[in-house]
């Protein structure tokens, strides 16, 4: 490591004040404290109270979205060895589940990066880590059979239009994934829903086709038109209670499998990124929101209002959301009752969704970049309400 920092201290007069590559600064200086723990304190936004600089608070969070990653690689991997009639090895279907996922990873980083370094040489500040986050949070949240250039637009918008034109990391309101994720969802929706999205398929026989189907649990849900016969449509599926929460089933890249998302999860609290208030909110929310909606529930309802609020837990992005999403502590709220408001608000919300819009039944998405909306306004009334509690001056 000495060679190393030997390197970057012949170097650095070339890229300091008045050097001749004195523009390209922040791309030096990323790179260095990729390697070393920078020396100098925050001066400006993002602030992290605590001796950890931001690229290792960064860190902790990559290391929580290991398991929901390579589980993903492994459940993209089998789903399309699967239908495609093809051997269902570990070594076979992890190393097919890598040819699609990688590339998404790869094209998220090298756009996302660039137009990180971009805003950093023209603003002439040191580029940001936000990035590291933000360029795996994307790929995890799309469907495996995702157009790579399509890929490339979204985290294009939510770098840029969800992060940059705020000024950047530390700045941005919006979670930055997610922005990017609806920005694709809205403008190409063929490639983000329907049940011939959640799995490549490739040398495909015909045995496999002709028992294929793509659907996924919450497409199961929304088209059951019997009252009460949810669960059973969706055990009839294949989506039992416990393939749900192990993950084994088609979806988003990253999000099939619960119990991954609640080790990222315990691992995110543990090390202080994350609130639990948020966490334990969104649960909170969502059951009892889909309690509530069972008690009024009739048979004449729609199916939907019946459905036991725990399987809400386990379809769909709900549990990676809440998990990896909704803590962003850039874009939640920072103050402590503000964050339980904000973490049952989006649990509350995203079956609303779920229930009474069928066209769009995920819902989580959604839930969370409006409460990122209003998470400023959540820490101003509890700021305002702490105020009128003091002592007031004699």
């Amino acid at each position: 490591m000495k060679i190393i920092k030997n390197i970057f201290d012949s170097q650095r007069k070339h890229f300091d004040k008045r050097g001749k590559w004195e523009k390209f600064y922040p791309v030096f200086e990323a790179t260095e404290t990729f390697f070393f723990i920078p020396d100098h304190v925050t001066q400006k936004g993002p602030h992290v109270r605590d001796s950890l600089d931001v690229k290792r608070f960064m860190s902790f969070v990559i290391l929580a979205l290991m398991p929901p990653l390579f589980f993903g690689i492994y459940n993209t991997g089998y789903q399309s060895n699967l239908v495609s009639g093809l051997p269902l090895d570990f070594f076979t279907v992890f190393s097919k589940g890598l040819s699609i996922v990688l590339p998404l990873i790869i094209v998220s980083y090298a756009v996302g990066f660039f137009w990180e370094f971009l805003f950093a040489i023209i603003r002439k500040h040191p580029i940001s880590e936000g990035l590291l986050v933000t360029g795996l949070l994307f790929p995890l949240t799309l469907p495996p059979t995702i157009p790579l250039w399509q890929a490339a637009a979204g985290i294009s918008f939510g770098v840029v239009i969800g992060k940059e034109i705020f000024g950047g990391t530390g700045r941005n309101f919006l979670n930055p994934a997610l922005t990017g994720r609806a920005f694709i969802f809205f403008a190409y929706p063929g490639k983000m829903s329907g049940d011939s999205v959640w799995t490549v398929m490739s040398s495909v026989k015909t045995s496999a086709v002709d028992t294929f189907s793509g659907a996924t649990p919450l497409a199961i849900a929304s088209i059951t038109e019997t009252y009460g016969n949810i669960e059973a449509s969706l055990s009839k599926a294949g989506f039992t209670f416990s393939t749900l929460f192990w993950g084994n089933h088609t979806g988003s890249i990253g999000e099939t499998s619960s119990f991954l998302c609640l080790i990222g999860a315990m691992i995110l609290i543990v090390v202080g990124v994350a609130s639990y208030k948020i966490i334990i909110g969104g649960v909170l929310g969502a059951l009892i929101t889909g309690g509530l909606l069972n008690l009024i529930a009739t048979e004449a309802s729609m199916p939907w209002l019946s459905l036991n609020p725990f399987y809400h837990l386990v379809m769909g992005g709900f549990a990676f959301g809440i998990a990896y999403m909704a803590t962003d502590p850039v874009s939640a709220p920072g103050m402590e009752t503000a964050k339980w408001v904000y973490g049952f608000a989006i649990g509350a919300l995203t079956i609303l969704i779920r229930v009474f819009n069928p066209a769009y039944p995920e819902g989580v998405m959604l839930s969370i970049l409006f409460m990122n909306l209003f998470a400023p306004l959540l820490d101003h009334f509890e700021i305002k309400v702490r105020l009128r509690r003091r002592i007031a001056n004699v």
